[in-house]
């Protein structure tokens, strides 16, 4: 559930994120996001509920009586197991005690903080809205609050960044011993202030320095690598991301919200209307999809491979047959040649990448670009 708005729109940024305004339309979001819900039902009849993703923007800009009022409305339209994995994104800069527990009292049991940085310094590079006593103090009242499943985002290879910040950075916020942790490289990507006028980066040497050190720190902490920037602590894995890079199905609601669901007749990806005032306005009536696809076979294919391969124990052959419906022959010649090349290991049982298939990840999926896969 994509809820767009940001107190400031990041340099680096190029989610559907928008400018929250003087009065952001809280209720009347919430109205749209149910009726697309209401909308969407009869393409999941029946089917329960694992997991719900509250992202942005900045969700944690929305009252917790907002929240409230969302969350209970999808429990009486869906069935969500008990004990069901409920994330909220949020901005240290949005946060307080009393909002906090609001947030946790409405069901939301695993908050993702999106600290990316403990270094006053290159939070001001970034454009983010708060400091590094902010981002420290959030992670204590989230524990206060009783957030014992906990994310924080924390990025690495930031504008001016040397070796030691980089790990001092990561240092400070496994001393805070979140269950999971995202670090995760910047990059410059198109649509952003910082692809037009891009800051000084570390040099690709340096980069690899911190990110090897890095690795190393946060194995000898305890936190296991299960996908390419996430880490976790036994139990601690993100459910609803895991699904996603399994090919799994799930329900996008929201300005801009992509979803992906298996139906009869075949794999359908759904794209809801981006800009938030035309999102509520076509869902008003029911009709918040913008694009609806069938992926055909090379498609599904692919797709598969993008997501499954990102995860450190990669796939299984019937994981592959199930999802895609596709048969093994399709890939396992572009499979062997990148085996060959040391990117990817093949065995009877799956394929996962390698190490070095790891950090050379775009150029493993290119083996496998539709028009390169075998019919």
């Amino acid at each position: 559930m994509h809820l767009p708005w940001c107190v400031r729109k990041c340099p680096y940024c190029d989610f559907n994120s928008h400018v929250a305004g003087a009065a952001l339309p809280q209720a009347a979001y919430i109205d749209a996001l149910l009726r697309d819900l209401e909308a969407d039902l009869p393409l999941v009849w029946g089917r329960p509920v694992i997991s719900v993703f509250l992202g942005g923007g900045t969700p944690s800009l929305f009252e917790p009586d907002a929240i409230d009022r969302l969350l209970s409305e999808l429990r009486a339209r869906l069935p969500v197991l008990a004990g069901a994995e409920i994330t909220l994104e949020a901005n240290p800069g949005t946060l307080d005690t009393a909002r906090l527990a609001g947030f946790r009292e409405a069901g939301v049991n695993r908050l993702s903080l999106g600290v990316q940085s403990f270094d006053d310094a290159c939070l001001k590079a970034l454009g983010r809205i708060h400091d590094a006593a902010a981002a420290r103090r959030a992670v204590q009242v989230a524990r206060a609050c009783g957030f014992e499943r906990l994310n924080l985002d924390l990025m690495f290879g930031l504008p001016g960044q040397d070796v030691d910040q980089a790990l001092r950075d990561l240092d400070t916020a496994l001393a805070a011993e979140p269950g999971h942790l995202s670090w995760y490289q910047l990059t410059l990507e198109p649509n952003t202030v910082f692809y037009s006028h891009p800051p000084p980066l570390p040099a690709p040497e340096r980069m690899e320095a911190i990110y090897e050190a890095g690795l190393a720190r946060l194995a000898a902490a305890g936190y296991s690598r299960y996908e390419v920037s996430a880490y976790a602590r036994p139990g601690h894995g993100c459910q609803h991301n895991v699904n996603y890079w399994q090919f799994g199905d799930y329900l996008g609601i929201g300005a801009g919200a992509h979803g992906k669901l298996t139906l009869p007749d075949g794999i359908v990806r759904l794209a809801k209307y981006r800009q938030p005032a035309t999102y509520m306005a076509r869902a008003r009536t029911g009709q918040a999809v913008a694009e609806r696809r069938r992926l055909d076979h090379d498609e599904r294919v692919f797709e598969f491979l993008l997501n499954a391969l990102r995860l450190v124990d990669g796939f299984t052959w019937r994981q592959f047959g199930e999802r895609t419906g596709a048969s093994l022959g399709a890939v396992r010649p572009r499979l062997q040649e990148a085996a060959r090349q040391g990117l990817v290991t093949v065995d009877a049982h799956g394929a996962r990448a390698t190490f070095r298939g790891f950090a050379l990840l775009d150029s493993v999926l290119e083996c496998f670009l539709p028009t390169s896969v075998d019919a």
